[in-house]
């Protein structure tokens, strides 16, 4: 893999960002029809802490502005006395790698829209919110978004803000519309600025495709056996309380009218 370091200065905040370019190249083993569904992975991400996931707020995803109580967002609520939108440090943290993806010397087009879920986009998100005052603090967390495109339209935030409830997960990209053949070479240059060192963690790029089943997903694979297993565990103990203290079938003297008063 090869890296280059430079820096950029930031005109809006005065801050000197290091930005590091990654290029590795992908050997694809086996043909993969379209679409082929690219996935950023973390590790040892804990979006599913109580704070984390308490602090946005839905009411201002849908009014803006015209919503006051920010007080679930704190302490990314307002910046210079004014209010952020979209609050909260779900919103803050927004993911900010990129992926360019190259066979040969030409760029392969990848597909950005609609990797967001059809509900979240017309239900969560409203398309007259816009975002305001956004990343504009001392410290910015992760990804800007354009003051000019309405939240139902920012689909990275939105798939961002879909909380996972384990420690690694996956979050969907985009999408490559043609099929990568056997033995092709594929060259992924990233624009790596999302920190992961900050909480001892690591980034990972995935390439899918997806059948009439859905994805390929070891967990629930893994859980239905866990959950077949002790269910089988459980079966084998009441057998053998059943072969010890066998309860008599048709004793009407276990039915509760025809049992006895205890005397006093």
């Amino acid at each position: 893999m090869l890296m280059d370091f430079w820096k950029v200065t930031d005109i809006n905040h005065g801050m000197i960002l290091i930005t590091l370019i990654c290029t590795s190249v992908i050997h694809i083993p086996k043909l993969m029809k379209a679409p082929i569904f690219i996935y950023y992975q973390l590790d040892n991400y804990y979006q599913n802490h109580r704070r984390y996931v308490k602090s946005r707020s839905d009411r201002q995803l849908l009014h803006g502005l015209k919503h006051h109580d920010l007080s679930s967002c704190a302490p990314e609520d307002f910046n210079h006395g004014l209010p952020v939108v979209p609050c909260g440090l779900i919103a803050w943290s927004l993911f900010n790698d990129t992926y360019s993806f190259f066979r040969g010397i030409d760029e392969m087009k990848v597909n950005r829209k609609n990797i967001a879920w059809k509900s979240d986009r017309d239900h969560k998100f409203d398309k007259q919110v816009y975002p305001f005052n956004f990343q504009n603090g001392t410290l910015s967390g992760g990804a800007h978004l354009d003051p000019k495109i309405p939240l139902s339209d920012q689909e990275d935030l939105i798939v961002w803000m879909r909380t996972s409830a384990l420690p690694t997960f996956r979050k969907l990209y985009g999408r490559i519309e043609e099929d990568l053949d056997a033995d092709d070479i594929i060259t992924v240059k990233l624009l790596n600025n999302y920190n992961t060192y900050s909480f001892t963690g690591s980034k990972k790029l995935v390439l899918s495709t997806s059948s009439w089943l859905g994805g390929h997903n070891n967990f629930l694979g893994m859980a239905c056996i866990s959950v077949g297993v002790s269910f089988i565990f459980v079966a084998f103990v009441f057998m053998l309380i059943h072969v010890k203290n066998p309860r008599p079938y048709g004793d009407t003297t276990n039915l509760s009218w025809n049992w006895k008063p205890m005397s006093g």
